[in-house]
C-alpha cells in the first residue's frame, strides 16, 4: 500500500515533467495521452486506497521518503501521511483533476499550447498532492506555495492577454499577504511547542494550551496567536472576506482551470488545513470565533455580489466563494466533519457547474454573459440536464423527513443545523446559522437565476438588437473585464479572427463533443449520490469509525452529536429558504410578462444594487488605499531614492567627477620619452631642492 500512494502522489509531477520538457518533441497528443493517463492512474489507486480505508480497515500510516532539512531539533522529512482527511482530499483532488484533463482535451482543442496546458495542470496535481498528504508544516508549506505557483501560471496561461496576466499577478500578490500570516504562524508554532512534526505536535497542544506570551503589558495566549496566524494563510488561499479578491478574477484563465481551482484544490486547501490542525484549534477558542464571524460574512457577501453578476463563470465563482465560507464557520463552530463533508461534495458539484459553464460557453462561441444565453435547453441537453442536477446539488433540495436529496442537501444543512446547536452556548455561532439559511435563499435565487437565463426563455442570441440591448441596460460588467469572455476568444485565440463581442452569431448554439460530456456525467452521479451514500461517513453513524482520530474534538465539544438533535423547525429553515429563493426566481425570469424584471430592478441603479454589483467596493478601496500607497512608496524610492540620492551621489554625483578629473589629467600622458624625462628632472631637482633646505 505504501508504494501504491508513493506512485499516485509523484505520477502526476511526472507527467508535468515529461509534458514541460519534451512536450513540443513528441507532439500534443502524445503529450495529453501521458499527463491525463497519469492522472487516471493516481485516481485510480486514489480509490483504492480511499475503499480499503472506508470498508477494509485499513491503518493510518507515513512513508518517511527522504530527509529534508535536520538543523538542531528542528527536523523536516519529505513524507506520505495517510489518513482519513489525506484519503478524502486525494480521492477529490485526483477526481476532479483526471476528468478536468479529460475535459481538456475538447475545450482546448484550438489552442496550439496544448503541452504546456497540461504540464501545468498536472503540475498543479501534485502540489496539492504534496500538501495534503504532508506530515509536518514545511511539506505543507511546500505544497500551499506549489498550488500558488501553479495557479499564477495556469490563470495567466493566455499571457498575451493583459487581464489574464493582471489576474494572475493579483492572484500572486494577494495570496503572498496570506502566506506571510501563514509563514509566521509556522514559526510561532515551532517557538512555542519546539516541533512541526504533526505526530510530535499534536499530542502536546492540550497540555501546552495554557502557555502566554507577555507583550504590551498583556499576556497572549500562544495557541491562539498560533491559529489566528495560521488562518490568515487559509483567508488568502480560500479567498475569504478581505483576501477573496483574486478570486472572480481567476476566471481569466480557462474554463477548466476555473473548475480545478475552485472546486477541488487550491480554495479548499484553507479548510483542509483548519480541520487538519483541529488539536490546536479546539484549544484555540478567540481563533475559532474569528474563523465563524469571517466565515459567516464571506458566504454571506459573495452570494450578494453573485446575485448581480451577468458573467455564468463569475456567478459560479462567487458561489465558490460563499460555500467556502458555510465550510469555514463549520470549522469554526467546530463541527470539523461537517466541513470536510461539504467540501467532499461541493467538489462534485461545483465541478459540474463550472465544466457546464465550460460547455456552454464552448457551444455559443465563446460568449460568457447569461444575458446573450437564453432556450439553450433543447440545443445543448446533455448539458443543460448536467447544469439543472448541479444546481440542484447546490441549492440542497432535499426533504428532511426522509432525509433523501441531492449532495449539496446532506453537507449544507448539517453544516446550519451544527451552527444552531452550538449557537447555545455562543452567540457567534447563532449568527452564522442565521447567515447560513439567509445565504441559502440567496444562493437558490443566483443558482436559479444562472439557469434560467441560460436554458429557458426567450433565446437573445443571434440578434444584434437583443445583444445591444442586454448591454445597454444593466451595465456591462466592466466591459466583461476587458472583455472577459472566455479564454478561447481572447487574447490567446484574436489572432484566430474570433469575433470579441459576440454580437450577431452566425452559428446556432451546439453541444459540445463527448469527450466534454462524459466528465459531466460522472460528475452529475457524485452531485446525486455522493451525499447519500458517505453523509454516515462523515458525520453520521460511522463517522468516528471513519475518521479515527484524523479530525480531533476536545471533550467538551459534542456539536456534531447535538446538531441531530435540533428542533424540526431548524432541520426545515434551510430547504424552505431555499424553496423561497427558487419561487422569486421563477417568478422574475420565467412567468410571463416579468421577463424584464430583473432588468428593469438593475435599470433603476438603486444603491444596494449599485453596491452589490460593484462587489461591496473592496477593488476600489484596496485600489484607493493599498494599492496607490504601494506606488506612491515606489514612485518616492525610485525617484526620490534611486534617482535624486544614490544617482547623484553615485554615477552623477563622485562618479562623474571621478571621471571628469581622469578624463583632465588622461591629458598629461603624451607618450613623449622627453616630456617624462623632463617631468622626472624637475622631481629629481624638487627632492634636491628639499634635503638641502631640510638639512642645512
Amino acid at each position: 500500500m505504501q508504494s501504491l500512494v508513493t506512485i499516485l502522489v509523484f505520477a502526476p509531477l511526472v507527467g508535468a515533467i515529461i509534458a514541460g520538457l519534451f512536450g513540443r518533441r513528441i507532439g500534443n497528443v502524445a503529450s495529453q495521452s501521458v499527463t491525463t493517463g497519469l492522472l487516471i492512474l493516481a485516481c485510480a489507486l486514489s480509490w483504492v486506497t480511499f475503499s480499503k480505508w472506508t470498508w477494509g480497515h485499513m491503518e493510518a500510516f507515513t512513508v518517511t521518503l527522504l530527509p529534508f532539512i535536520h538543523i538542531g531539533d528542528f527536523v523536516a522529512n519529505w513524507s506520505i501521511r495517510i489518513d482519513a482527511l489525506s484519503e478524502t482530499m486525494l480521492i477529490v483532488v485526483t477526481t476532479v483533476s483526471a476528468l478536468v484533463h479529460v475535459y481538456s482535451w475538447g475545450y482546448m482543442a484550438e489552442d496550439d499550447s496544448k503541452p504546456r496546458f497540461f504540464a501545468y495542470l498536472s503540475l498543479f496535481t501534485f502540489a496539492m498532492l504534496s500538501l495534503v498528504t504532508a506530515a509536518d508544516f514545511m511539506q505543507l508549506f511546500f505544497g500551499w506555495e506549489g498550488v500558488g505557483l501553479a495557479s499564477y501560471l495556469l490563470i495567466g496561461f493566455w499571457f498575451k492577454k493583459p487581464s489574464a496576466s493582471a489576474a494572475a499577478i493579483k492572484a500572486f500578490v494577494v495570496n503572498r499577504v496570506g502566506d506571510f500570516g501563514f509563514a509566521l504562524g509556522i514559526m510561532t508554532t515551532y517557538w512555542a511547542f519546539g516541533t512541526i512534526q504533526f505526530h510530535e505536535l499534536f499530542p502536546m497542544i492540550a497540555a501546552g494550551a495554557s502557555r502566554t506570551w507577555e507583550f504590551a503589558g498583556h499576556n497572549w495566549p500562544l495557541v491562539d496567536i498560533a491559529c489566528f496566524l495560521l488562518f490568515i494563510g487559509a483567508m488568502g488561499k480560500s479567498a475569504q472576506f478581505f483576501l477573496h479578491t483574486w478570486l472572480p478574477d481567476a476566471m481569466e484563465g480557462p474554463t477548466p482551470v476555473s473548475a480545478l481551482i475552485h472546486a477541488a484544490t487550491m480554495v479548499t486547501a484553507g479548510v483542509y488545513m483548519l480541520c487538519l490542525l483541529s488539536p490546536m484549534f479546539e484549544y484555540a477558542p478567540v481563533a475559532k470565533n474569528i474563523v465563524t464571524v469571517i466565515g459567516a460574512i464571506t458566504a454571506l457577501f459573495a452570494a450578494t455580489v453573485g446575485l448581480t453578476q451577468n458573467d455564468i463563470k463569475r456567478v459560479i465563482a462567487y458561489s465558490t466563494c460563499s460555500q467556502l465560507g458555510y465550510m469555514f464557520f463549520a470549522a469554526g463552530v467546530g463541527a470539523y466533519q461537517a466541513a470536510m463533508f461539504h467540501l467532499f461534495t461541493h467538489a462534485f458539484f461545483k465541478a459540474l457547474l463550472f465544466l457546464g459553464a465550460g460547455s456552454v460557453i464552448h457551444g455559443m462561441h465563446h460568449e460568457q454573459d447569461m444575458r446573450r444565453y437564453g432556450a439553450l435547453a433543447k440545443l445543448l441537453p446533455v448539458t443543460f440536464i448536467a447544469m439543472t442536477i448541479g444546481t440542484i446539488a447546490i441549492t440542497g433540495l432535499g426533504f428532511p423527513p426522509l432525509h433523501l436529496g441531492f449532495a449539496g442537501f446532506y453537507s449544507k444543512d448539517t453544516i446550519i443545523e451544527a451552527a444552531f446547536a452550538a449557537g447555545s452556548h455562543n452567540q457567534i455561532a447563532m449568527f452564522a446559522w442565521a447567515i447560513g439559511v439567509l445565504v441559502a435563499g440567496l444562493t437558490s435565487f443566483y443558482s436559479w437565476r444562472l439557469a434560467f437565463f441560460t436554458f429557458n426563455g426567450k433565446a437573445r442570441w443571434g440578434h444584434d438588437d437583443h445583444a445591444h440591448d442586454a448591454h445597454a441596460h444593466g451595465h456591462d460588467d466592466h466591459a466583461h473585464a476587458a472583455h472577459g469572455h472566455d479564454d478561447h476568444a481572447h487574447g490567446a485565440h484574436d489572432d484566430h479572427g474570433h469575433d470579441d463581442h459576440g454580437h450577431g452569431h452566425d452559428h446556432k448554439p451546439h453541444e459540445s463533443p463527448w469527450v466534454m460530456l462524459l466528465p459531466l456525467v460522472v460528475l452529475s452521479i457524485g452531485a446525486v449520490a455522493a451525499g447519500f451514500v458517505f453523509t454516515g461517513y462523515f458525520v453520521g453513524h460511522h463517522q468516528e469509525e471513519f475518521w479515527r482520530g484524523a479530525i480531533f474534538n476536545a471533550p467538551t465539544n459534542h456539536v456534531l452529536h447535538e446538531a441531530h438533535e435540533v428542533a424540526e423547525w431548524v432541520k426545515w429553515s434551510p430547504l424552505i429558504a431555499s424553496i423561497i429563493g427558487l419561487l422569486i426566481a421563477v417568478y422574475v425570469y420565467l412567468i410571463k410578462g416579468n421577463e424584464r424584471l430583473g432588468l428593469k430592478l438593475a435599470e433603476r441603479n438603486g444603491p444596494l444594487y449599485v453596491f452589490f454589483y460593484n462587489k461591496w467596493f473592496f477593488d476600489e478601496l484596496y485600489q484607493a488605499t493599498f494599492v496607490r500607497a504601494a506606488k506612491f512608496l515606489g514612485d518616492l524610492f525610485w525617484k526620490g531614492g534611486d534617482q535624486k540620492i544614490i544617482d547623484r551621489l553615485g554615477p552623477d554625483g563622485v562618479s562623474a567627477v571621478s571621471y571628469a578629473v581622469g578624463r583632465k589629467t588622461g591629458k598629461a600622458q603624451t607618450g613623449y620619452v622627453y616630456h617624462y624625462a623632463f617631468v622626472m628632472l624637475l622631481g629629481v631637482a624638487g627632492l634636491l631642492t628639499f634635503a638641502l633646505y631640510a638639512f642645512r
